[in-house]
């Protein structure tokens, strides 16, 4: 069965909640390392991550100042005042025996994600809310299965849960949707989306509808999902299987499944708890959290360009929508050609553009791959192409060597012998030479007889005389002038 033959008979409706850690120095009621990446276990920890009886938590004011940034790129509200609560589950990664969240008064309420899809179209994804929370430590379970570990690093690690609205409609749309979530955070500076660590971990919940239906399916929920393409797979495999359970007349059980990546399955994990089920009440330990209007307009002031004021500048020059998306999958990419674009022109822009994404690989949050790089030497190199000075083959060797040592395009091209020769004079004699060889025979008759595609090898052979180094371009025009 495939997701096209499913779709014919079910509507599947799709909400995600997305767990984002944010970039803080400390952790979110402590002064632990908030950093846990390949450190050993349980030393990113304080008392408070212990939860040792008479601790008491005190909020990080900077994950306060980074939730604002979140609901600003959500185009959210953020209200004055925002409560923390007590979640309470007992589970031997949570040593207090509760989680401090939020519930009833979260720090982020409503918004929307303008979500581009593979069409050119773009969809709507309406949030819930978001809310500030701690995460939880980590359980290993060892070969044997005689016992089970427990790293408290990643426990009161700051957190913020963005809900959506279940505005989603198929697996390819979640990933979209994660996929945009992911540029807004990661451009408005809230995470730095490690996505191998568990800086961004989403939660997929899905049910099936028969189409026409109004009332929505009985939902499973995917838990701990840590790539866009997982995401997505899931989705899918999960359509197909609550298809297969109502096709033979039977319900879905409302339930939390995990998801295998080696067997592209989901699994059961357990039943699916709600609200009450966690005994919530407000912490007494924390008073209500103020947020003035003069600090929202202050992080206001400081935002970044996103995603969106990308896309509109890059659509106006004729950007292709698959280069625009591979740009911004790193934000020093995007930054450089954005910069590039305002301060040397569209032209330098979108060639610099083409560059990146064909030769650098932007995957990477950090943008590490263009680390080298910088504006005057790219615009350098674009205008030694604009003056054919150099190939488009020889700027992509030389963008090469800027992006793993820096430097000067130019002093690069020369060392190199990549720049091209412009001198017609010098090329005129090289086009005389390849027309009086006799491997030249063939080539002359199928150009006289119409067949114009033959000055290609003409052209090579102009390239393998002058050691790469003759305009193309100019060797063309001189072997038709001499036809």
């Amino acid at each position: 069965m495939n997701l096209k033959s499913i779709t014919e008979r079910y509507q599947p409706t799709i909400g995600i909640e997305c767990h984002v850690q944010l970039k803080t120095k400390t952790k979110l009621f402590s002064g632990a390392d908030n950093d846990a990446r390949d450190k050993a276990p349980n030393t990113t920890v304080s008392p408070i991550c212990f939860g040792f009886p008479g601790v008491l938590p005190v909020l990080n004011d900077e994950a306060l100042t980074l939730a604002v940034r979140a609901g600003l790129a959500l185009n959210a509200e953020l209200p004055e005042i925002s409560r923390f609560e007590r979640k309470h589950y007992f589970y031997p990664d949570l040593p207090k025996g509760y989680q401090i969240t939020q519930l009833a008064e979260p720090v982020i309420v409503g918004g929307y994600v303008d979500v581009p899809q593979l069409d050119g179209s773009t969809r709507k994804v309406r949030i819930h809310h978001a809310h500030l929370e701690e995460d939880a430590g980590k359980l290993t379970h060892p070969v044997s299965g005689k016992e089970s570990l427990v790293d408290l690093n990643r426990a009161g690690t700051p957190l913020i849960e963005i809900v959506s609205e279940a505005d989603i409609h198929s697996p390819a749309e979640a990933r979209a949707y994660v996929q945009e979530l992911y540029r807004l955070m990661t451009f408005a500076g809230v995470t730095h989306g490690d996505l191998y660590h568990g800086n961004m971990r989403f939660d997929v919940n899905i049910s099936l509808a028969s189409v026409g239906q109004a009332e929505l399916g009985i939902r499973t929920e995917i838990k701990n999902l840590n790539s866009f393409r997982a995401v997505e797979k899931a989705a899918e495999f999960e359509a197909i299987r609550q298809s297969e359970v109502l096709d033979r007349g039977e319900k879905v059980v409302q339930e939390t499944r995990g998801w295998n990546e080696d067997k592209q399955k989901t699994f059961s994990q357990r039943s699916k708890e709600d609200a009450h089920d966690y005994r919530y009440f407000p912490d007494p330990d924390i008073p209500p959290v103020r947020l003035s209007r003069k600090r929202v307009s202050d992080v206001q002031d400081s935002m970044p360009m996103m995603p969106a004021e990308y896309r509109s500048a890059w659509i106006s020059i004729g950007l292709d929508e698959s280069v625009i998306n591979s740009l911004l999958t790193s934000q020093v990419s995007a930054h450089l050609v954005a910069t590039i674009q305002h301060s040397s022109g569209d032209e330098h822009a979108k060639r610099v553009a083409n560059w990146l994404v064909s030769v650098v690989d932007t995957s990477g949050e950090a943008g590490n791959e263009v680390s080298q790089l910088n504006v005057e030497s790219l615009v350098e190199l674009s205008i030694m192409v604009q003056d054919n000075k150099l190939s488009s083959t020889g700027a992509k060797e030389v963008l090469g060597e800027l992006r793993m040592r820096g430097g000067s395009a130019k002093d690069i091209a020369e060392a190199k012998n990549l720049l091209q020769v412009s001198d017609e004079g010098a090329i005129a004699v090289i086009v005389d030479e390849v027309l009086a060889d006799p491997s030249s025979r063939q080539a002359l008759q199928d150009i006289k007889a119409g067949n114009d595609k033959a000055i290609g090898f003409l052209v090579g052979q102009v390239m393998k005389k002058s050691q790469g180094k003759a305009n193309p371009g100019l060797a063309k025009k001189l072997i038709r002038e001499r036809m």
